[in-house]
């Protein structure tokens, strides 16, 4: 594991070369925004050999604590032993087929005995293609236009009705973007007045029923009133609180039962495969035993490739024996509590603050007005990569030990006491080593 030298320099030549190639091929410099290297401080943006369990390794000889794993996918730790057996276990008998295989069947029973709130599932390969069905369907069931998004939630699709709300909407039409609205989180007011408004317009309401801050109560069974009321279709987000939150996600802990949702990330341990579920008499809509219209749902070549298949359903199975959930929130909550205590004793608790539910943990980085700072946040981030810890997050995968979670808490103390230095200069700039990172959503590269 790396530790600064003398010089306080700490290089990454081979991972250095390899981005500067990835950018000559590949747009971006990587297939996911969010794994860019303008994310990182310049010049320390690992290019990854190789992980196993929470550990990953980079192609300079590096060994890194991961979080946030696969951009949260890979929640059971990398190339965990009962995922890779199930994967093993179809890789000679065939992975694409001109009919469904029998796996389709079997993951679709094991999905909905895990997600009984759901009554008919379909399978992909992304969340953007599983939220993207969810809002056609929506359209379809209504025969209404718009789309309302919550705005306080970051991502939902890479389609045109929402990528047009962002920042980076350059190529989306102004009429697409104008059947898009938007409501705050948490406020039913809010909702009601949009609803009003748009009367007989709104399709739906998506959000993901939770993020950094839990549902206040009764907040999510007065959306599934407001959308009853009003004839729309209520969709619950669940790439990321699916299986986080609960084995049969953030709908099961709450109790609140959306018409659709999507899940996703954790469902494959890292493999490529999504889930859209919901209400019968809505999914049956891109179905063939229905007197309707047809729906376009969901039909993607790949979408049933066996492999990914089985690799979800030993996730289910893994979740649901070994309480997989449990121990991604008690892993979580031993890491708040050391990073909060080491911030404090440093004098930064009021700069580095912790969000989120413990199994789902960001951290925000404040400068000296207690502002959001990316200046602060590159100063952080390149303390906690000389420490072998790659942090974008502090998401835990169940792959975590004690020894893990103590030699992070170890590296954010030494990184705090750096933070505390640059507040006190109030300048973080002699420790930034370039320029500093930068969001994934804005208008310019």
């Amino acid at each position: 594991m790396n530790t600064e030298g003398h010089t306080g320099e700490f290089l990454l030549p081979r991972s250095r070369m390899a981005n500067e190639r990835l950018h000559a091929l590949v747009p971006g410099g990587a297939h996911t925004y969010a794994k860019g290297d303008d994310q990182y401080p310049e010049d320390l943006a690992p290019v990854i050999s190789h992980g196993r369990g929470a550990h990953v390794w980079d192609i300079d000889g590096n060994r890194y604590v991961e979080y946030g794993s696969g951009l949260r996918s890979v929640s059971l730790g990398h190339a965990h032993p009962r995922v890779i057996e199930a994967v093993r276990r179809e890789l000679d008998r065939g992975s694409n087929f001109v009919r469904p295989s029998i796996v389709e069947l079997e993951a679709a029973e094991r999905f909905l005995a895990t997600v009984p709130t759901a009554e008919m599932v379909k399978f992909a390969k992304n969340g953007s293609d599983a939220t993207t069905a969810a809002v056609r369907l929506a359209r379809a069931a209504t025969g209404r236009p718009r789309v309302a998004i919550c705005a306080d939630h970051p991502f939902f699709s890479v389609d045109d009705w929402f990528i047009g709300t962002t920042p980076m909407s350059a190529g989306v039409p102004a009429a697409t973007n104008e059947l898009t609205v938007a409501f705050p989180y948490g406020d039913l007011a809010a909702v009601e007045e949009l609803l009003t408004r748009y009367r007989d317009e709104v399709a739906c309401l998506i959000l993901e029923p939770a993020t950094h801050t839990e549902p206040a109560p009764g907040y999510l069974a007065g959306l599934r009133e407001l959308a009853d009321r009003y004839g729309c279709v209520l969709i619950f987000d669940e790439m990321i609180t699916g299986f986080r939150w609960s084995e049969a996600g953030a709908q099961g802990l709450y109790g609140v039962v959306p018409d659709l949702s999507t899940f996703g990330k954790a469902l494959g341990n890292g493999f490529a495969v999504s889930a859209l579920a919901g209400r019968r008499d809505l999914m049956e809509r891109g179905g063939l035993r229905h007197s309707g219209d047809r729906v376009f749902l969901l039909s993607t070549t790949h979408g049933a490739e066996t492999h990914s298949l089985a690799a979800a359903m030993a996730v289910l199975t893994t979740y649901a024996e070994e309480g997989v959930t449990a121990r991604l929130h008690a892993l979580g909550e031993r890491l708040a509590a050391g990073v909060r205590a080491a911030a404090a004793d440093m004098g930064v608790g009021d700069h580095i603050v912790l969000r989120g539910r413990a199994s789902n943990l960001v951290f925000a980085t404040l400068d000296e007005n207690r502002q959001p700072s990316q200046r602060y946040r590159t100063l952080f981030l390149r303390r906690l990569l000389a420490g072998g810890v790659l942090a974008p997050s502090f998401v835990v995968s169940s792959a975590l030990d004690d020894a893990d979670i103590d030699h992070t808490v170890e590296v954010v103390a030494q990184a705090c006491a750096v933070y505390r230095k640059a507040l006190d200069a109030a300048d973080p700039t002699p420790w930034l080593g370039g320029r500093p990172v930068k969001p994934v959503f804005r208008r310019w590269a």
